[in-house]
């Protein structure tokens, strides 16, 4: 059975979400060291004046090595507030947003101790409203060389090479301002799409490759 290796996101990428689709077995990385600048602790949405990065503020670890597991979230700066306001903004006149609305608020309104457990809610949401029954196995080791490895190849700004990554346009809110913005946040597509979110994701895979 082939196995991908991925790390928790923050509302991650399409990319991420086409390796739960496509991959038997996924292995989430639960055993590395945090690492600042990637999909850990942000995400990007295409807002009105183009893309637009949210960050979860972290508590500075004791020390310079700490497991992602581990990492705590601060309350510095109002952040949910402003996460939500962010979504609001960019999308309410998309397609979905309303109809998912409601599932979306309280992850803005409770608060979570860790960055782990908060994506990985999150990332089980949207499995659910996308129809995508990952099967997923926490690591217990970290093991810096295995075969489909996306750990670091789903990263923003220096992405990886992933031939079996091929993001196919859909609609977007601002696409005839900015054009089509590929591989934004998976909830960019789950507000603009909705179901019809899961055969855009399906249609993203370069199965020719494998």
């Amino acid at each position: 059975m082939q196995s991908a290796y991925i790390s928790t996101t923050y509302l991650g990428p399409v990319q991420q979400y086409c390796k739960l689709l496509q991959y038997p077995e996924i292995r989430l990385e639960t055993a590395e060291n945090y690492l600042k600048q990637t999909y850990r602790n942000r995400c990007t949405i295409a807002a009105a004046n183009g893309p637009l990065a949210l960050s979860v503020p972290i508590v500075k670890p004791d020390s310079l090595k700490c497991p992602t597991k581990d990492i705590r979230i601060s309350d510095h700066g109002n952040w949910r507030h402003l996460h939500w306001n962010a979504l609001v903004s960019a999308y309410n006149m998309s397609p979905f947003f309303e109809y998912y609305e409601e599932d979306f608020a309280p992850f803005y309104q409770k608060k979570y101790d860790f960055l782990f457990d908060y994506n990985e809610e999150l990332r089980g949401l949207i499995c659910r409203l996308l129809d995508i029954q990952p099967n997923i196995i926490c690591t217990e080791e970290y093991l810096p060389d295995v075969e489909h490895d996306f750990r670091e190849t789903i990263r923003p700004k220096h992405e990886g090479e992933d031939p079996e990554f091929r993001p196919q346009p859909y609609y977007q809110v601002f696409r005839d301002k900015h054009g089509f913005l590929p591989n934004m946040s998976i909830v960019d597509l789950l507000f603009n799409m909705g179901p019809e979110g899961l055969l855009v994701l399906r249609d993203s895979i370069e199965t020719n490759i494998l």
